[in-house]
């Protein structure tokens, strides 16, 4: 008599995505907590398109389902029908990152029994293990998304005791990119990531750009130069290039899943506190992240090579998108020759 095998259904975790690309990256080490308190767990997330690439770049995750939801709105109906098809995998778990009463909803109306996620706003109920982070001064991101893979009455772990975020790209994602982009695959590769999406003041000036583009090409003259970045961040890029036209202006041209990719290949990233740099640390590639009105312990590159570069100003980080006092000194008085000093080290190193 043949007996059939009975194979148990997988144990599901469900994983919301935040919206920004790096608070996306700065929640991976939350992804190597659960994976080491349930080794047998299926880890999948919902992300909006525009982060999704972030998270196939993550090696524990399985799957990704991108959200059919519009930025901002609460498409209530929307939201019920999608969590009805979420019902259907049977999550044991979901971890909702972002703050929103939006996405705290998709996982009540999908019936996930243990809901996890921050207070928030108006979740009593929806999130049913409730964190907080009541502190004076806002928890450092790690810490803050790692935590959530605790109890909620246990102290967050510090960062020196978390694992540091991580993505991976395969060697073949890098060459198609780099052909599907025309770029040879040979000598150093310089990434500038010019733009900020949470506004100008956390911007370095375009024209401190230029001035690091002409001090790498004269002490490196066979180095590539790539600007990379949204669409938005296409006319600070012609502002680069105008003034430096060896540089190579991608901005707007890429997809982020090009971008990361090129981001694997680069010898070095110059950065403001963005998105990029954070995906730059995450591949361990040499960053020097440039910060004006936000803070470098809330949120600092990760890389075995980094600097994280700041001034000491009364006024800052103010946290602002623009600058309240109308100078913008934080990033106007970072100059060229500061950024170069961090940076011909990383590229001494390389060429060593």
């Amino acid at each position: 008599m043949q007996h059939e095998l009975y194979m148990m259904p997988p144990i599901r975790i469900l994983v919301i995505s935040p919206n920004w690309i790096g608070d996306a990256v700065m929640a991976q080490p939350l992804l190597n907590l659960l994976q080491d308190q349930q080794p047998e767990a299926v880890i999948e997330v919902l992300a909006s398109p525009w982060v999704a690439p972030v998270w196939r770049a993550m090696p524990q995750v399985a799957l990704v389902i991108e959200a059919p939801f519009r930025h901002g709105a609460l498409q209530l109906r929307e939201r019920r029908a999608f969590a009805r098809s979420l019902r259907e995998r049977a999550y044991t778990a979901a971890y909702v990152l972002p703050n929103t009463l939006k996405f705290a909803l998709i996982p009540w109306l999908a019936g996930i029994p243990r809901r996890v996620g921050y207070r928030g706003e108006m979740r009593y109920g929806l999130i049913n293990v409730m964190h907080r982070d009541d502190a004076p001064v806002a928890r450092p991101m790690v810490p803050f998304y790692a935590a959530l893979a605790q109890s909620p009455s246990l102290p967050a772990r510090p960062r020196s005791a978390l694992p540091r975020p991580t993505l991976q790209v395969r060697p073949a994602e890098i060459s198609q990119t780099l052909a599907e982009t025309d770029l040879v695959d040979d000598g150093a590769l310089i990434v500038f990531a010019p733009g900020a999406e949470f506004g100008p003041a956390k911007r370095w000036p375009a024209r401190h750009f230029a001035a690091l583009a002409l001090q790498i090409r004269a002490a490196h003259p066979a180095a590539r130069l790539v600007l990379l970045g949204s669409a938005k961040d296409r006319e600070v890029g012609e502002e680069i290039v105008a003034q430096a036209d060896f540089v190579n202006n991608l901005a707007g041209v890429t997809s982020l899943t090009q971008a990361i990719a090129l981001i694997a290949r680069a010898d070095a990233v110059v950065s403001n506190d963005s998105g990029l740099l954070h995906i730059a640390s995450a591949l361990n590639r040499p960053v020097v992240a440039l910060y004006g009105s936000t803070d470098a312990q809330h949120a600092p590159p990760f890389s075995d090579q980094a600097a994280a570069l700041s001034l000491p100003m009364d006024c800052a980080p103010c946290r602002q998108r623009i600058c309240p006092l109308g100078h913008h000194r934080c990033m106007e008085d970072l100059l060229p020759a500061m950024v170069w000093q961090s940076l011909q080290t990383m590229l001494c190193i390389k060429s060593g």
